[in-house]
């Protein structure tokens, strides 16, 4: 099976939803092609990476995994989230570009999948269909949306209306839907009844490894609750409830809240300066991950209460789980609540602090750790691919 994977992650620096399913196609080739940047965007962010990404599209695609070639989209015109003739000039022009690197690839017309990430998409299928010389109806069929947030609820430069009405598009005239969360599926199975609820996944094997591992030290539940380590692995986006964290940082003003990940611009950081005990990392590459959580106490999993979180589907979430961890949850997003069993879910920031408590006096042998462990392993990315291909009726090999 022959894959064109439009992307809205870049391949590099971190996996997200897109890597991680796309690196499990195995038996597969894959055109993984990230997502473009508007003519504009150097204006904003001046860096040299920004800028060399204007002309990326034109060097030679990489290959990253045996089966993946990676390519780079080319710049187009922004505002096409807000006016929808912006996004169809945009995507005939994406079109040309991509029947070319399938042709470049020895891809048959009629015989490869396409795989999309975002709504705007839904304006490339008739245009590539033209360009490969086959019916758009063909190309449809093969389509696959993979849907991981409700996009119209992104801030910016968009008009919720056109996201959702490209998105609809797409949605009822594509092959096969995947959704991340019971919200994205609810309304998207609406349109299409071959759609599917799957949410993200972990890296078990990967974040599995602190199962094993010491931390600094081996602390008594007296001193967890004491000086305790808490930890938070994710972007730093404004959809994340800072007012929680606060008070965690203030409730313990002897024990540490570290944050790892990248900050998204428009994101206040400056509070952060108010606290010493308050650490932020950065980002960092996904192998270092378990050497840093192995001292973590507890794990936050800590949205904001808004149309964008309640249905995301967190990566950190399904990763802490696989460390075995003590998880302490905002209600939000909802399918939390899917593992109330095994984590601890808070309904306002009073209860978080207790919550916060509960879980420092958590012992070794709980049977929530194993709990954890295993609902880890039901929902680690292997799984979900391997479901993803039994829908789609793709065997491996």
């Amino acid at each position: 099976m022959d894959i064109l994977c439009l992307s809205t992650s870049n391949y590099h620096p971190f996996p997200t939803r897109k890597q991680n399913v796309m690196n499990r196609m195995e038996g597969c080739r894959v055109i993984y092609v990230d997502p473009p940047i508007t003519y504009i965007a150097p204006l904003k962010d001046r860096s040299p990476a920004v800028k060399a990404r204007l002309k990326a599209y034109k060097e030679a695609p990489t290959s990253p995994m045996e089966h993946i070639k990676l390519y780079a989209s080319p710049p187009v015109l922004p505002f096409y989230n807000k006016r929808r003739d912006i996004n169809e000039i945009n995507q005939k022009k994406i079109a040309k570009y991509l029947a070319k690197i399938v042709k470049a690839n020895g891809f048959d017309a009629e015989g490869f999948t396409l795989w999309v990430y975002s709504p705007s998409a839904a304006d490339v299928v008739a245009p590539l269909a033209k360009e490969l010389g086959i019916a758009p109806s063909s190309l449809w069929k093969r389509t696959v949306y993979d849907c991981v947030d409700r996009h119209s609820a992104y801030p910016g430069l968009i008009d919720p209306a056109v996201v959702d009405g490209m998105e609809e598009d797409l949605a009822r005239s594509c092959g096969c839907v995947f959704a991340t969360a019971q919200g994205l599926y609810d309304r998207l199975k609406a349109f299409n009844e071959n759609t599917h609820l799957l949410p993200n996944g972990a890296a078990y094997e990967l974040f599995s490894k602190v199962q094993t591992m010491t931390g600094e030290q081996e602390k008594s539940p007296e001193e967890k609750l004491k000086s305790p380590h808490f930890g938070f692995v994710g972007m730093l986006q404004e959809c994340i409830d800072y007012d929680i964290l606060k008070r965690v940082a203030a409730q313990w003003p002897e024990g540490k809240l570290s944050f790892i990940g990248r900050s998204l611009p428009g994101v206040d950081l400056s509070w952060m300066d108010s606290f010493p005990n308050v650490e932020y990392v950065g980002l960092l590459p996904q192998p270092e991950l378990p050497e840093r959580i192995k001292d973590f106490d507890v794990c936050l999993n800590v949205f904001a209460d808004n149309e964008l979180s309640k249905d995301v589907s967190p990566l950190k979430f399904y990763e802490y789980l696989a460390t075995g961890k003590p998880v302490v949850s905002t209600p939000v997003p909802y399918q939390v609540r899917d593992y109330q069993d095994c984590i601890y879910i808070a309904e306002n920031a009073e209860d978080f602090i207790e919550k916060c408590r509960e879980a420092l006096a958590e012992p070794k042998d709980s049977p929530r750790r194993a709990l954890r462990i295993e609902k880890a392993k039901e929902c680690s990315w292997d799984e979900r691919v391997k479901a993803m291909r039994s829908i789609l009726g793709w065997q491996k090999g």
